[in-house]
């Protein structure tokens, strides 16, 4: 490419930048259009792949033509800039999309079999039971941090307690029930 020719596609990517020139538009599309597209399949991409990106190329040149700057490159370089860095975004996204099938994530949850929701109900209940057993003020607190989901800052303001009591007195349970659960299992 010339200069003579890099200054009438800056020219015309100036008309479409300032006048949305629909001619000057159609002159850059049909010059570019092929190229990207040629370039693109170089790079592995299908037919169809490289047609949707260089619309998507196109696009770019005719919401954003202010944004080029003539002085810094080329029409063309910059284009085939954003060409490139469409690709990898592309190649990224497809690359994500990709799932690994046999991913214990993916797979659905076993069926609990009935001895399982047995022990699962004397479990809770023997959870319950502890917590019964515990004094009412640690019950509370522990209530307000676990079902109701409350930071210790949180209790301390509902309660009008000072943060360090709410921190023990969450402490003093956990350590209640755990004696009381480890006499149970054992």
């Amino acid at each position: 490419m010339d200069a003579e020719e890099r200054q009438r596609f800056a020219a015309l990517a100036k008309a479409v930048a300032d006048d949305r020139d629909q001619q000057a538009f159609s002159i850059l599309f049909d010059y570019f259009a092929p190229r990207l597209k040629a370039w693109l399949m170089r790079h592995r991409m299908t037919s169809g792949e490289a047609e949707e990106l260089v619309q998507e190329i196109m696009i770019v040149l005719w919401h954003k033509a202010e944004l080029y700057d003539a002085t810094r490159s080329s029409l063309s370089t910059w284009l085939f800039r954003i060409a490139r860095n469409r690709r990898i975004d592309m190649q990224r996204r497809a690359n994500t999309r990709i799932l690994d099938e046999t991913d214990p994530a993916l797979q659905p949850p076993a069926d609990i079999g009935a001895e399982e929701i047995i022990a699962n109900d004397d479990r809770d209940a023997k959870i319950r039971a502890a917590v019964g057993q515990l004094p009412e003020e640690q019950r509370d607190m522990l209530r307000a941090a676990f079902f109701l989901g409350q930071s210790h800052s949180e209790i301390a303001e509902s309660t009008g307690l000072p943060l360090g009591t709410v921190k023990s007195r969450i402490r003093l349970a956990f350590g209640k029930l755990r004696k009381v659960l480890e006499r149970e299992i054992a």
